[in-house]
């Protein structure tokens, strides 16, 4: 057994150490913590970017259950004419199926009318009469692929550039990778919203986790409706003042500790009490929307607070103005295996207008220039019909991204007659990840974190940018 002597050098030595080598790093965590006039800060100082930035900050708005690309963004006539009849067996032998394993694979037509919109041409399914009035801001892509059939890996793809669980979110490394711009609300922000048009799938909280990275980086969700953030509001009879107290103890106690282990945890510990007690005073006012017009209400076609997409898009440009570096909307109302046109039709109504007024509202704030807006889903539907819907399908899928350097008005890639395999131009989700960071000023080869013996990035060894789609 260690004597009590034996157990006094140990902690002597530890206490030397602490206050001897480790000083210099006390006095370096406190400078971070805080700024000139002496008040703790919340946000990273931006890191340098080896590359112009185009974009300041992202939007991206998730349609989670797997949005058809067949009646939103890539018109198919010839998949029309072929209603009914067998899919060729040349195209779907030996491919990955979802739910359709063992069946008749027989061609379904696009549920909805398409049309050319705006100077560019755009073709945009009758589905979303809002969008087609702002084609022209949109780059789409219609030669999405990913690797994943079943939703919460392909979410975890999408997110995370993998389906391993535990690394850190898209997210997470624009955070890591230069910084946050506010010191009031947190850097990566979460909403999410439930559709009525069909299956609601989960979501997990590992879609927006930071992994290895700090957990500084992590996603917070907001809730949708009432007060976003639970316990915003001090307890009866608490007032600030009190409140200040406690934390500065707290903080005083958590850098002592830092100073003896280097923990980076710590430090985030710090970090998280603060921008709590900031955000008792910045929540309120983000959630007051009595600064808003009438005009922006009707544009939006909601008031907010009342949990809906358009609600939180509202909300994202309120976000986005803030300085909120990564705000991240869901939409659960794509899973249409049954139904898709009644199902596809009131899911796109749920999000066609507001998604199209977050555009015209970021252009008319001269904000849509520095804000990159992504839209899409983790992947799309099969041409096939399952039943009088559509099963998932990852071999070629549509999304499209508008402002922060994109080129409007263009479509990219394109899928077969039929809508199954995309064949030009392919987009894989490392490619969207590699051009995102790239519009945001970092290179994605460059961007790393040293994790178990092993520089890891977002883009892990692949990834291109896709210099078609930049401004």
């Amino acid at each position: 057994m260690t004597s009590n002597s034996q157990r006094t050098r140990k902690l002597s030595r530890r206490a030397f150490l602490g206050q001897g080598g480790y000083g210099l790093g006390a006095l370096a965590l406190g400078s971070i913590l805080t700024d000139k006039s002496g008040a703790p800060i919340s946000h990273d100082p931006p890191r340098p970017r080896p590359i112009p930035a185009r974009a300041r900050r992202v939007i991206h708005l998730c349609m989670a259950g797997g949005i058809s690309h067949l009646e939103s963004f890539d018109n198919k006539p010839e998949l029309t004419k072929m209603h009914g009849q067998p899919m060729p067996a040349s195209m779907t032998k030996g491919q990955q199926i979802a739910q359709l394993q063992g069946k008749a694979l027989r061609c379904l037509a696009p549920q909805f009318s398409f049309a050319r919109h705006g100077d560019s041409g755009q073709e945009i399914s009758s589905a979303f009469p809002y969008l087609t009035q702002v084609a022209d801001e949109l780059c789409i892509v219609r030669s999405m692929v990913t690797n994943q059939i079943n939703h919460d890996p392909a979410h975890s793809i999408m997110n995370t550039g993998t389906s391993i669980a535990g690394r850190p979110s898209m997210g997470s490394w624009t955070l890591y990778g230069i910084g946050s711009e506010t010191r009031n609300l947190p850097g990566f922000v979460v909403l999410t919203s439930v559709g009525k048009g069909g299956q609601a799938q989960p979501i997990a909280a590992r879609q927006w986790h930071s992994g290895f990275l700090p957990s500084k980086h992590q996603g917070v969700q907001f809730q949708s409706a009432g007060n976003p953030v639970h316990y915003i509001q001090p307890p009866a009879g608490v007032q600030l003042d009190d409140q200040r107290q406690i934390i500065d103890a707290v903080s005083d106690l958590n850098r002592d500790h830092q100073a003896l282990t280097l923990d980076p945890e710590i430090a985030t510990r710090i970090d998280q009490y603060e921008l709590a007690f900031r955000m008792q005073m910045s929540v309120p006012k983000l959630m007051d929307l009595s600064d808003e017009s009438e005009e922006t209400f009707e544009l939006y076609g909601s008031r907010g607070g009342d949990g809906s997409f358009a609600a939180n898009c509202l909300l994202a440009r309120r976000l986005a103005e803030r300085g909120v570096r990564f705000i991240q909307l869901y939409h659960r109302a794509w899973d249409h295996h049954g139904n898709i046109k009644r199902g596809f039709s009131i899911s796109a109504k749920e999000v066609d207008q507001a998604t199209a007024a977050l555009l015209v509202d970021l252009k008319r704030r001269g904000m849509l220039d520095d804000t990159l807006v992504i839209w899409g889903g983790e992947f799309g539907r099969t041409p096939m019909a399952q039943g009088s819907g559509r099963d998932h399908h990852i071999k070629g899928f549509s999304t499209f991204l508008a402002g922060g350097g994109i080129k409007g008005g263009i479509t990219h890639g394109a899928t077969d007659d039929l809508g199954y395999s995309a064949v030009d131009d392919v987009v894989e989700v490392h490619d969207l990840h590699a051009t995102m960071q790239h519009l945001l000023g970092l290179d994605h080869e460059q961007l790393t974190y040293r994790f178990q013996g092993r520089d890891f990035r977002l883009t892990d060894v692949a990834g291109h940018i896709q210099q078609a789609w930049l401004a």
